[in-house]
């Protein structure tokens, strides 16, 4: 059984099922940190909510992080001044690390095992990518440096150094913070109507409606269909292997990330958009048995994040026919800050407030970037793949992942068990299989 280390480290705080109709100013859809943030930023605003979630909070990907809390995610500021301008980096840079100085101050009265630390981006195969990204970053007015040299058992191009990023333990925190909060556990919304969300033993009125369920799951505003897509991720985690001083990642995402927790040193690694091979948890032992001589892990897991077309995540209005529906996803491996954003953002805009960020991250900028019809081709191929096994979402061929024995939807990221039992949204229900 694959477990996380996070998992291993806590007992949540439960909450009671929601029976009866209820009535709230803002409904938060989805338990995990980015909801339970939104709902303690609501509360610390004085705005009424409610927050609920199908399962246990924090049952999903939540709990599968490696809890990296960085603005530095991946080689991307480059990328943005190009493809975007100076001041769209710059504005997503300053997020971030208002983001980081968040959980800062949070965790000074929290025990989730916060630790600040260095991080990293590296390359194996180029070090003008590296220098690019060292030299945008620093023309935004953040001091980041190159490294010739890392703690890493290999040979590096080089490396991109953020200083006073931070790493901590997801699970305790939420424990934390979501003691006090208005939270309806194991309450699944069925439907939503234009006037209350329709659950398994009772109505909710809202005003306003935010959606924190990782993949939006309503089709007919907001495409998110084709401007999203799901991609796996594995970690393993060795005792007494070897302790890092920094968080690192290969600017490649077949390469792998590295971080320690406690004495365990936690590999991330074998990637793949889901539904196609990858090279999962073989991929990473294979690694720590030839480069640290590790033995056999103390915990495996796997997390499936929700990537964007443009590396941006998308929060803000649902679509742009929908008022009072909200919406915070595609994080693309990026959950921490993003999550503490997205909150800042949507309790701004609920609120009424002024918000520098909300341009950046709106779900309505442009949507033609060349993933959109690599999503649309995956789309079409496995819509037209004869199979009666299906997935209830939209109708996309299901694959066998033989690694995790589970049936996954190529399409749009969709997981069920053996026996069709649902594991991943988008599908609001299980499979016929």
């Amino acid at each position: 059984m694959h477990k996380s280390v996070w998992s291993d480290s806590v007992e949540l705080p439960e909450f009671e099922k929601l029976h009866g109709n209820k009535k709230t100013d803002v409904l938060i859809i989805g338990g995990g940190l980015c909801g339970i943030l939104c709902a303690y930023s609501l509360k610390n605003a004085g705005i009424d909510y409610i927050l609920v979630e199908g399962s246990r909070i924090a049952s999903g990907n939540t709990k599968n992080t490696t809890a990296k809390i960085t603005s530095q995610h991946g080689l991307i500021y480059n990328k943005l001044t190009e493809d975007f301008s100076a001041e769209t980096a710059a504005l997503y840079l300053k997020a971030n690390q208002i983001a980081l100085k968040e959980f800062k101050d949070l965790c000074e009265n929290i025990d989730c095992d916060f630790e600040t630390r260095d991080s990293f981006v590296y390359s194996l195969k180029s070090r003008a990518a590296i220098e690019k990204e060292v030299d945008a970053v620093n023309r935004l007015g953040f001091q980041a440096r190159f490294s010739n040299e890392t703690e890493l058992p290999f040979k590096i191009q080089g490396a991109v150094c953020f200083p006073d990023q931070a790493q901590f333990n997801p699970l305790k925190f939420i424990s934390a913070i979501s003691k006090n909060l208005n939270i309806y556990e194991n309450t699944f919304v069925r439907e939503i109507t234009p006037s209350s969300v329709i659950t398994d033993d009772g109505k909710i009125y809202a005003n306003k409606i935010i959606i924190t369920s990782h993949f939006p799951f309503i089709n007919k505003h907001g495409g998110y269909f084709l401007k999203l897509f799901q991609h796996r991720s594995y970690v393993s985690a060795y005792a007494n292997c070897h302790n890092l001083k920094g968080m690192y990642v290969d600017e490649d995402e077949k390469g792998f990330s590295f971080r320690t927790h406690d004495n365990l040193l936690l590999i991330g690694g074998g990637s793949h958009r889901t539904g196609k091979k990858g090279g999962c948890w073989q991929e990473i032992d294979q690694f720590a048995k030839k480069y640290y001589n590790c033995s056999e892990p103390e915990y495996s897991w796997a997390a499936q994040d929700c990537m964007s077309l443009d590396k941006i995540p998308y929060i803000g209005r649902y679509s742009k026919n929908t008022p009072d529906l909200y919406v915070a996803t595609g994080f693309n491996k990026w959950g921490m800050t993003s999550s503490m954003v997205a909150s800042m953002i949507l309790t701004d805009m609920i609120w009424g407030r002024k918000n520098d960020f909300i341009e950046v991250f709106s779900p309505q900028r442009s949507c033609f970037k060349s993933q959109l019809f690599v999503n649309s081709f995956e789309s079409i191929t496995n819509l037209l793949t004869p199979t009666l096994k299906r997935c209830p979402h939209l109708g996309c061929a299901l694959k066998w992942n033989k690694a995790e024995h589970s049936w996954d939807c190529p399409c749009h990221g969709s997981r069920f068990e053996k026996d069709g039992k649902l594991i991943d949204n988008p599908a609001t229900g299980d499979a016929e299989i």
